[in-house]
């Protein structure tokens, strides 16, 4: 049997690629660390680092038992929040997956409120895409997640959250700024920054694209909202957000598409897995007056 400190140190030497820098990471003596590797290896028969260039890479099994050690370490993380979180709702923690646009929208003023309700709680949010944040609910490396509402499979609960349109954003001075909708082609045919593979906007740019045979120009791609932004405010490209994300921006114009697209979301969460009371109390909680968190904290 793999100890589960065996793997976190392994996790540590594969993020930084150095034995003595995760040895740091975790406050352990460096020969111990060695050594655990060394075990490892011997234990599962197989090499897992090679050397290059000065930096130590995984190895083709060394990969494959990283994707598991991923699931298995973030399955015992959610254990340990949920054995924390039984006895009252004073103690535990809430992992949470969300989007960017709504980690830094929508969601601030809601997780305040209820952090305000359940002042001995952590809350620890990580900002993922849509189609990543599913993933990680699905393989159990997640127990909460902002996600599509369409794409909502069998394993998963959802609760609906927000409705939300898709928009075109240009500079003020943009040629396309007095338009009162742009169709999708003369989207595509700009010249764009978008959000990396893993977010919903980028899979939906892309996929439009193939179906109507135009290869877009991609002159920006980052998942940083504020450069996205300011990439677009330069006049340099133009962008997709939800609309939510430019109602306060003087300087950008959103644009409704020719036929207007909306985006379903909803608070999502594994069946086969029994939530927490400090979970429960989450979705409660935003069950009960999403809204209303929102107007109290504005």
């Amino acid at each position: 049997m793999i100890d589960p400190r065996w793997l976190r140190q392994f996790m540590a030497v594969a993020h930084t690629g150095n034995i003595t820098r995760a040895a740091e990471q975790l406050h352990l003596a460096q020969p111990a660390v060695t050594m655990t590797i060394k075990k490892l290896e011997q234990q599962l028969g197989l090499v897992l680092f090679e050397r290059h260039q000065g930096r130590l890479h995984l190895t083709a099994e060394g990969k494959r038992l990283s994707e598991h050690s991923a699931r298995i370490l973030a399955a015992l993380t959610l254990a340990e929040q949920d054995m924390n979180a039984l006895h009252n709702l004073e103690a535990g923690e809430i992992t949470i997956g969300i989007p960017s646009m709504l980690g830094s929208f929508y969601f601030p003023p809601l997780l305040m409120a209820f952090k305000h309700r359940y002042g001995g709680l952590s809350i620890r949010v990580e900002e993922a895409g849509t189609q990543i944040v599913l993933d990680h609910l699905l393989s159990g490396r997640l127990g909460l997640g902002i996600v599509l509402t369409s794409d909502l499979p069998a394993g998963l609960c959802g609760l609906p959250l927000l409705r939300e349109e898709m928009v075109a954003v240009v500079a003020r001075d943009h040629p396309r700024a007095g338009q009162p909708r742009i169709r999708l082609q003369e989207f595509l045919n700009e010249e764009l920054a978008v959000f990396r593979h893993g977010f919903y906007h980028r899979e939906y740019i892309d996929d439009m694209a193939r179906k109507l045979g135009i290869q877009p120009r991609i002159g920006f791609e980052s998942n940083l909202i504020p450069l996205l932004k300011a990439v677009v405010r330069q006049g340099f490209a133009v962008a997709s957000f939800l609309r939510m994300v430019v109602e306060n921006d003087a300087d950008l114009v959103p644009i409704s598409f020719e036929t207007p697209y909306f985006l379903d979301l909803c608070l999502a969460w594994p069946k086969d897995r029994r939530l927490s009371r400090a979970e429960q109390a989450f979705i409660d909680f935003i069950q009960q007056h999403p809204r209303d968190a929102l107007q109290e904290n504005n």
